[in-house]
């Protein structure tokens, strides 16, 4: 038999031992995801957080655990008793600002603070993968290293964090990382399937800072001042016709202003103006197009109204490119994972996610989990109080993570 034919052969054979093992270990996901339900932390704060996964992964047996990566972040390795590559796995770890309302037993502990975008089951996800494959090592040709990543959801002002930062303090090195692969929750997807996209999968995400400033007047004596409120609309107008008048129409492009503040009171017309946003494209040449046209009309839009306008456009992240390769082995195992009949392909989305920092620097590959469930009301979208998920999901997850790294390491053995 060829070493291909072995390599798939060996497949198999974990597949099986995947599937018993990740069964053994199912009650031991479901009460990690609760326990980080219950205590949500924000980008940057993690601190229990990554407390209890590194204590989990020392009980477990993994070889190395490296705590406070890109301040709160954990780095682990499972060392294979056979020589190969190495192969990443990664979790985010964050929550978000949002009282829960779900009214689940176990429920957000700390106030307006939610575990409303899935990042509780990708933590657990990981670590019942990890201990699957701590169980698996003397099968492992090669080492798994294992990225469970704070401030996914972008670090609070003035500091740095999240995948950048997980990247500057050498999460990919040391051994040196030859592919990473991840996953989101997705509550649009039925529960028990799984979804991917080669190529442009999810958005460049980019943060808008605007600071219009004009002259205070009397609210009834506008022509004493200078209107930055009046000027305000007018920009945030002018932008929507970036996408519809300046880029190609076959290129999805969003500009959206979330927050409109200004200090005054009702009969005040205010000194400045604040506007808050994102800029989401799935192309680098469009994004560069559409920095450059948003710019000129902030600026000349501002002008025109005798205001003017400070801009801070800043970089969350690029499009999150998955590898072509890379994707092809992985969708075989993830057919052979969950079955072929619950993978399919997906539609680009423009949320974004900050594993593409990841993908730029190695092959990567993300693929997106479903936990629909409209029997349980697991139906609300990511980011919204009333977010809940099926847990029945969680060892497909773990089943699937397990797969890839094993099926990537002998695969990749098997070529060289």
């Amino acid at each position: 038999m060829s070493t291909i034919g072995q390599a798939s052969a060996a497949g198999a054979e974990w597949r099986e031992e995947v599937q018993r093992l990740t069964g053994q270990i199912a009650p031991d996901v479901v009460q990690w995801r609760r326990d980080f339900h219950a205590h949500p932390e924000l980008s940057n704060r993690e601190e229990r957080t990554a407390r209890v996964v590194a204590e989990q992964l020392r009980a477990m047996g993994v070889d190395d655990v490296r705590t406070d990566v890109a301040r709160h972040g954990v780095v682990a390795l499972i060392r294979g008793r056979r020589p190969g590559r190495t192969v990443a796995l990664r979790a985010d770890m964050d929550a978000l600002p949002i009282e829960e309302e779900t009214g689940l037993p176990f429920a957000s502990q700390n106030a307006r603070v939610m575990h409303a975008c899935g990042h509780d089951a990708h933590t657990a996800i990981l670590l019942g993968a990890a201990k699957v494959l701590v169980a698996m090592r003397e099968h492992i040709p090669g080492s798994v290293k294992l990225l469970f990543q704070p401030a996914e959801e972008g670090p609070p002002a003035g500091e740095e964090g999240g995948a950048k930062l997980m990247i500057q303090e050498g999460a990919l090195e040391n051994p040196p990382v030859a592919a990473i692969f991840g996953l989101h929750i997705n509550p649009e997807l039925e529960s028990g399937k799984v979804s991917y996209r080669f190529g442009g999968m999810m958005a460049a995400v980019d943060r808008i800072r605007i600071v219009v400033t004009g002259k205070q007047s009397h609210g009834g004596m506008p022509w004493q001042g200078v209107d930055p409120v009046v000027a305000s609309a007018h920009i945030i107008t002018a932008l929507q016709a970036i996408p519809a008048r300046h880029i190609d129409a076959r290129q999805p492009v969003v500009i959206s202003i979330g927050v409109v503040r200004a200090e005054g009171a009702w009969n005040i017309i205010p000194d400045q103006v604040e506007l808050l946003g994102t800029v989401r494209t799935l192309d680098p040449e469009i994004r560069r197009q559409v920095a450059e046209q948003f710019h000129r009309t902030v600026r000349q839009t501002a002008a025109a109204h005798g205001t003017k306008a400070e801009i801070a456009y800043g970089d969350y992240g690029p499009v999150l490119l998955n590898d072509a390769t890379l994707g092809a082995q992985a969708v075989k195992t993830l057919q052979r994972a969950i079955g072929s009949e619950n993978v399919g392909e997906t539609r680009p989305l423009m949320g974004g996610e900050d594993f593409a920092h990841y993908a730029l620097k190695t092959p990567g590959f993300f693929f997106f989990l479903g936990v629909r469930n409209e029997q349980i009301g697991a139906v609300h979208a990511l980011h919204t109080p009333q977010m809940v998920l099926d847990e029945a999901a969680l060892p497909l997850g773990v089943r699937a993570m397990a797969m890839l790294a094993l099926d990537y390491l002998a695969h990749n053995q098997a070529s060289e």
